[in-house]
């Protein structure tokens, strides 16, 4: 607990002298963390006694207690020093161990089935995302269908069945209009696979299957008033990791049952 909790809960028990003692603590906080009992009490123009017991009054074991605490709040008001480039290396470890354990199989058999795939991105990044998806399955054989608008996807429902597959890229997965789309693939009994930072949203309740990514935020910027600075490396690792699980599937398939 911080002098100025403990000062505001025992007030009632502080006299004059004891608020004169902690004025002068608050006004010198560096200096008193280094001095001794003695030359507080010279500073203060009180006795040591009177030191002691202001500590006491304070449910202090002493003053020694009392410049711990000093220490500790010094050390509190200094913001712990980050290291930007650890935490994305570390992002970028814990993201790879979890797509390589994630099991794709279902998210294989439904790109492997479908008749037409469709992705959306609910933003900018989740439209670069999408385009490089699209890219990437080019090779493939699988053309996917990248949509521009929320009114493409609108009129498109309409026209979709069973046999086709909806991706859909969101950071959230809770935007207005992702959850209304998502709601009315769901009732249709469109296949959809999200692909969403968090795990708990409505988007990933309402898809067929979902693929998480971890994230981390830290402050970058000098200027406090730039939002946390936040990795988007993660859905571009999810989207080739896909790519590369998707392949495999198909070799498997083709060797299985002939090539599609």
């Amino acid at each position: 607990m911080r002098l100025e909790e403990l000062v505001n809960r025992y007030q009632g028990e502080l006299n004059p002298t004891d608020l004169m003692i902690w004025k002068y603590i608050y006004n010198n906080k560096d200096e008193c963390e280094n001095l001794s009992i003695y030359e507080l009490a010279k500073a203060c123009n009180v006795s040591r006694t009177t030191i002691m017991r202001f500590a006491q009054k304070l449910s202090l074991d002493g003053f020694s207690e009392l410049k711990a605490i000093l220490k500790m709040e010094k050390r509190d008001n200094f913001p712990e020093k980050v290291d930007e480039v650890e935490i994305l290396s570390e992002l970028y470890q814990r993201i790879t161990k979890n797509l390589v354990k994630k099991n794709f199989d279902t998210v294989n058999r439904l790109i492997y089935q479908a008749d037409r795939i469709i992705a959306y991105g609910s933003g900018f990044v989740q439209d670069n995302v999408v385009i490089e998806l699209k890219r990437l399955f080019l090779g493939s054989g699988k053309l996917i269908c990248d949509l521009k608008g929320n009114s493409e996807l609108g009129i498109l429902v309409e026209h979709l069945s069973e046999k086709d597959l909806v991706i859909i890229v969101s950071f959230s997965g809770e935007s207005s209009q992702v959850v209304k789309m998502a709601r009315e693939l769901h009732l249709r009994g469109i296949p959809v696979i999200s692909i969403t930072k968090l795990k708990d949203n409505t988007l990933a309740s309402l898809s067929t299957e979902n693929i998480y990514i971890s994230s981390s935020q830290f402050s970058l910027y000098a200027n406090e008033k730039i939002p946390p600075y936040e990795s988007m490396i993660g859905y571009y690792m999810v989207i080739e990791m896909l790519f590369i699980k998707y392949e495999v599937y198909r070799r498997e398939q083709s060797v299985l049952y002939g090539a599609k």
